[in-house]
């Protein structure tokens, strides 16, 4: 079974083509600038690499531009596009039509009426899915939903304390994101350990951050809520903030409730706090040189994470593993250290050289941590892959 696995952004297309139930990976490949008048393509299929430079005017034609690619009759990896069994989606939100369903349009509404709550990534997607549905009748759009992995979370650890009918009514909640990856991240740990009665604590950190409280494979909090905007600070979106600071800004700047929420969306996070870069890279090597501001941002990052990770802990009744990935999360020893600093008395130590030297999957903690550290490679496209062909299949 032939599933090819989309990651969408407003004018970008990345892809990753599988084939279960081996779930190897036959080819990767990714469109950059669609719309523009120069569009960037490349693919990836064994040991040959294709790049082209094309006029791309949406995601229908990069989609069309990517199953020319794996079915040329040189280096393709597909006799047909008949092949292709599904497309799927790491969708994000699309409120209680949570879980792995199909592409409809009753999904595709409930993804546009939300756009407001993830305006990063609903707006993207339903546009892209709803051109791959009229160009592609022929292959099932699944959408694994973000939000799947967190149903499992009790609702002591999903309710706001707001009136209570905004629950109810409204769905206003701690719905929870970056479900692929924890998903990911508490199964992969679970086959490395020879356990699945663990307690892990999953930070995903990246251009877009969350923790996740994982026991015996399940999710038992999120930091991220109603939005992914919450929680953790980002790369330029705020992390946890408080509404009522938004009058006290209306009337300081003149700007509209729209323009605030604007900015919080998008000049914010870390970008925000060191006025320099979103970037984390950027801001180590800033901070190293005396600027302040990027150092405080990396504070700010890191002491948000300590206090989730505390959180976790109380969630958990203690952890087994504390799992660091994604971008930031695999490749900055510095934040880790931050991460990590003065834990001994909760079990929980570093050992700065492990910490210097990542290859792969790497336990980094001290001999004598109660609490294994490790860093691991998240791998989203494979949980939508396998969830796809089991929706698909289970329909055929």
């Amino acid at each position: 079974m032939k599933i090819l696995v989309a990651n969408l952004g407003s004018t970008s297309f990345k892809y990753r083509l599988y084939d279960l139930p081996s779930e190897t990976q036959l080819a990767r490949g990714g469109i950059d600038r669609i719309g523009q008048p120069q569009s960037a393509a490349f693919v990836q299929i064994g040991s040959h690499r294709q790049d082209a430079t094309l006029s791309i005017p949406d995601h229908a034609a990069a989609v069309r531009i990517c199953l020319e690619q794996l079915t040329h009759p040189e280096f393709g990896c597909l006799k047909s596009v008949s092949e292709v069994t599904a497309i799927g989606f790491k969708a994000v939100f699309a409120g209680k039509l949570s879980g792995v369903r199909l592409v409809t349009p009753e999904l595709l509404d409930a993804m546009e009426r939300l756009f407001d709550v993830a305006p990063a990534h609903n707006p993207p997607y339903a546009k892209a899915m709803r051109q791959l549905n009229t160009a592609f009748p022929e292959i099932p759009l699944v959408a694994a939903l973000e939000t799947g992995f967190h149903e499992t979370i009790p609702a002591a650890n999903r309710t706001y304390a707001i009136p209570y009918e905004w629950t109810e009514q409204y769905d206003v909640k701690r719905w929870g994101y970056h479900g692929a990856s924890h998903r990911f991240i508490g199964g992969r740990i679970a086959e490395i350990l020879g356990r699945k009665d663990l307690k892990v604590i999953s930070c995903h950190l990246g251009g877009s951050n969350s923790i996740c409280a994982i026991k015996n494979g399940e999710s038992q909090a999120n930091s991220l809520g109603m939005s992914p905007q919450s929680g953790l600070p980002h790369n330029n979106r705020v992390g946890d903030f408080d509404p009522f600071a938004l009058p006290v800004l209306m009337r300081a700047t003149g700007k509209s409730l729209a323009e605030l929420l604007e900015d919080l969306a998008n000049k914010s996070g870390l970008l925000g706090i060191s006025g320099l870069s979103s970037d984390v890279r950027d801001l180590e090597q800033a901070a190293a040189t005396g600027h302040a501001r990027a150092a405080l941002s990396l504070d700010v990052f890191a002491q948000s994470i300590r206090q989730y990770i505390g959180a976790y802990l109380t969630v958990l009744g203690g952890a087994d593993a504390i799992v660091f990935t994604g971008g930031i999360g695999e490749n900055s020893q510095v934040i880790r250290t931050k991460v990590c600093e003065n834990l001994d008395w909760a079990g929980i130590k570093l050992d700065a050289q492990k910490n210097q030297k990542i290859s792969g999957e790497t336990l980094i903690s001290s001999d004598d941590s109660r609490t294994q550290i490790w860093v691991l490679q998240t791998n989203e496209e494979i949980v939508v892959a396998r969830q796809a062909a089991e929706l698909v299949g289970s329909k055929q």
